[in-house]
């Protein structure tokens, strides 16, 4: 399960292409900022300048300087006071493949099967044979179930919107938007395993009616699973318990049907999840006791940093994780549960203190920031009320 919400109307910026100006660089620490005008300024690491298109003046790749106008995607929001992190090398993204232009490179994803690579990359050298591509390519997940016909008519959209991208830049004033990613309903079906997506359900008409249009126009498909909800005395919120979903996320202490339960806590550095017996009371010795709990507790943890969309340094303390057969069990288990999760994750290593590490690619802020800001936004609203 996951759960994503918004603030309001307030739009997201992530993954938009903006024109950017160079206001500072900053050698000692690798970086320049780049001001997208009302948006504020963004974090551009120096080491993508070659991968920087210019909007005017400057061909080859020149050192990055201040007053240089170049077009940037927004890769990671803001943060706790970090600014955005924005990138020279546009990403399109599909259901199938996602279209890089700095990066020429050809990449699949690690989740496909060797039978499922083998045929696409005799797509791909189909698709190299008609042109020389000029852009990377980066073959998801999805596209191990993808018909032929579909996987081609996606490259050539995609194609077209980086090529309409990139010519509308130099002929844009600076701070133009020149791509507006989808809202964040369409990026999570896009983004959806084909095998999970069983049905899309929305209770707002806008909603519904611009589903409906990115389907037809990208996934046919699935068209037929999108439905309208209309219940008026059962919301849909209800039906679906988010306002459960929304006060588990809160809670730093979630008990496993074992007996035993976790306790996640977001630091600045880092997040820690420490595993606990707790209640559990089955009869047994008691390393078969604890290795019950630390594989429920794998489960539920792959779970928790969906649902709460936890990112970065992550440490898992499991319990007497001593025993090295255990300690190798639990690390190919968490990776099997992780293997579900849209958003690159990585399970390093157990330290000599027998502490699991790992991280998970900072994206968007977690779910609770967002809940909090929706909420000091309602009192607000209360108290103007009154």
């Amino acid at each position: 399960m996951e759960l994503r919400l918004s603030v309001g109307e307030k739009p997201s910026i992530l993954n938009n292409i903006y024109v950017g100006k160079v206001e500072r660089i900053l050698e000692n620490i690798n970086a320049a900022f780049v001001s997208l005008g009302k948006e504020g300024n963004g974090y551009f690491p120096l080491k993508e300048q070659e991968e920087a298109i210019y909007t005017f003046g400057r061909r080859g790749n020149p050192p990055l300087r201040a007053g240089d106008e170049i077009l940037v995607q927004v890769c990671r929001s803001a943060m706790k006071g970090k600014l955005p992190a924005l990138s020279g090398n546009l990403n399109f993204p599909g259901k199938y493949l996602v279209l890089t232009s700095g990066n020429k490179k050809i990449g699949y994803s690690a989740k496909l099967s060797k039978e499922e690579k083998a045929r696409l990359k005799k797509w791909v050298e189909e698709l190299t044979l008609k042109e020389k591509l000029p852009y990377g390519i980066v073959v998801r997940t999805n596209a191990g179930e993808a018909p032929k016909e579909e996987f081609f008519r996606e490259y050539a959209y995609l194609k077209r919107i980086c090529e309409r991208t990139i010519q509308k830049g130099p002929g844009r004033v600076c701070y133009s938007l020149l791509y507006e990613a989808e809202p964040f309903y369409l990026s999570m079906i896009r983004d959806s395993y084909l095998e999970d997506l069983e049905e899309i359900i929305t209770d707002i008409p806008s909603f519904c009616q611009r589903t409906e249009e990115y389907l037809e126009d990208l996934s046919p498909g699935e068209k037929q699973k999108l439905r309208f909800y209309q219940d008026k005395l059962l919301p849909l919120s209800k039906l679906y318990s988010l306002e459960s979903a929304a006060e588990e996320i809160q809670k730093e202490k979630i008990w496993l049907k074992s007996g035993g339960f976790l306790v996640i806590q977001q630091t600045e550095a880092f997040v820690s999840i420490d595993v606990n017996s707790g209640k559990y009371t089955e009869k047994k010795k008691a390393s078969e006791t604890y290795r019950k709990i630390n594989r429920e507790a794998a489960r539920e943890i792959a779970r928790q940093l969906r649902l709460r969309n936890l990112s970065g340094i992550i440490l898992i303390d499991f319990i007497n994780m001593e025993n090295p057969d255990h300690q190798e069990e639990l690390f190919h288990l968490l990776q099997k549960f992780l293997r579900r999760d849209r958003i690159k994750t990585k399970v390093v290593d157990i330290t000599p203190l027998h502490i699991l590490e790992m991280t998970r690619k900072k994206v968007a802020p977690p779910v609770i920031e967002t809940l909090r800001e929706i909420r000091m936004g309602e009192e607000k609203d209360k108290n103007d009320t009154l």
